[in-house]
């Protein structure tokens, strides 16, 4: 159980005080009851490392959609925003439930906070034992498969897309007119614009580069305003990101909207043909960059809007990237995914799985 001091009340005293001070000034301040969960899931780390860690699990367990991205907003968790005033924080988290600030401050912001420190409870009353959707906090595994005579090892984060790190290129899934969604939507593209766009230090939007690499994208090859052919990719730069050694951005067009709806349809065939183009891409521009492109990251395309369970969509993306490495392709391949469930999948895809070994061991990555 929970230490008395580490009920609901108190635990949103303090996301209250978090709220308002943003991550970077949480030295000296007073979290009485976030510190004590804190420290009992991770003794280990610093006393703004754990808290900070403690709030990320908290708001992973939420619903993905609106209510995850408010809380990542108004607590500073998401990509860019942990140096961002409270205001800046709270109108941006208003924008993502269209409302005004003053209506997200008297309603929806009492919500989102509640709910996070409804799962905190709930991570220290379970002593950090993984839920639902959550596996102690664990954020990358490894696997080793075979891919024709060899094997190849793959690597699996379970985290937001923009919290990729040292990864060449990111496959992001687009509709086929590339036409990228609002950046406070909670989708894979959505957050990758998000996270590549250059702004302020009151949150004001200075550049929005993917969206104007398409924009260029599309009008060199003459497709402004009518779409591409599922399958397409296009490729442009990262942004910001590129400081967190993400250097490009393949989008895949996978989703043909429905005609009158806000629908999409994916079919499996599509994302297959787009991940083969995708590592063929990779295998043109390789030798473009200083130094050379190697790793590339796959999210469960079509599995959001379009609808796709999580084994259609990693089947449909594996059988394109095993007929790669069988033929001797030699990348570091990566998969996204935001939850336990979605990791849970991605493992069991790859047929023949191996445990994977230790990372320093030398020799047969991918």
């Amino acid at each position: 159980m929970a230490p008395p001091s580490l009920d609901h009340a108190s635990i949103l005293v303090d996301l209250q005080a978090v709220r308002r001070a943003g991550l970077l000034r949480l030295r000296g301040r007073e979290l009485p009851a976030l510190e004590s969960a804190a420290a009992s899931l991770a003794p280990a780390r610093t006393r703004e490392g754990a808290v900070e860690a403690l709030l990320r699990r908290a708001v992973e367990r939420l619903d993905a959609g609106t209510l995850r991205t408010a809380a990542e907003y108004t607590l500073g968790l998401a990509q860019g925003t942990r140096d961002w005033p409270a205001s800046s924080r709270r109108a941006r988290a208003a924008e993502v439930y269209r409302v005004s600030e003053e209506r997200f401050r008297k309603h929806h912001e009492v919500m989102v906070l509640g709910q996070v420190a409804e799962h905190i409870v709930e991570l220290v009353e379970g002593g950090g034992e993984p839920g639902e959707g959550d596996r102690a906090g664990e954020t990358h595994r490894s696997v080793d498969v075979l891919a024709g005579e060899r094997t190849v090892r793959l690597t699996l984060h379970i985290h937001p897309v923009d919290l990729l790190r040292d990864v060449d290129v990111v496959v992001s899934p687009a509709n086929t007119y590339f036409a990228l969604p609002e950046p406070y939507k909670s989708s894979v593209s959505a957050s990758l614009r998000r996270a590549a766009s250059v702004r302020g230090l009151t949150g004001d939007l200075l550049d929005d580069p993917v969206h104007d690499e398409l924009r260029t994208w599309a009008a060199r090859h003459g497709t402004s305003g009518r779409p591409v052919v599922p399958g397409t990719v296009a490729a442009t730069g990262s942004g910001a990101m590129a400081a967190y050694g993400v250097r490009r951005i393949y989008h895949a067009a996978v989703a043909v909207p429905r005609a009158g709806t806000n629908d999409y349809d994916v079919l499996p065939a599509d994302i297959t043909r787009a991940t083969s183009r995708a590592l063929a891409l990779l295998a043109e521009e390789r030798d473009r960059h200083t130094p050379p492109l190697r790793s590339v990251c796959f999210p469960l395309l079509g599995s959001g809007r379009g609808g796709l369970p999580y084994r259609v969509s990693a089947a449909a993306v594996w059988s394109a990237v095993e007929a790669e490495l069988a033929r001797g392709a030699r990348w570091d391949v990566h998969f996204v995914v935001r939850d336990a469930e979605a990791a849970r999948v991605v493992e069991r895809v790859p047929s023949r799985i191996r445990p994977a070994r230790d990372r320093s061991a030398p020799g047969r990555s991918v």
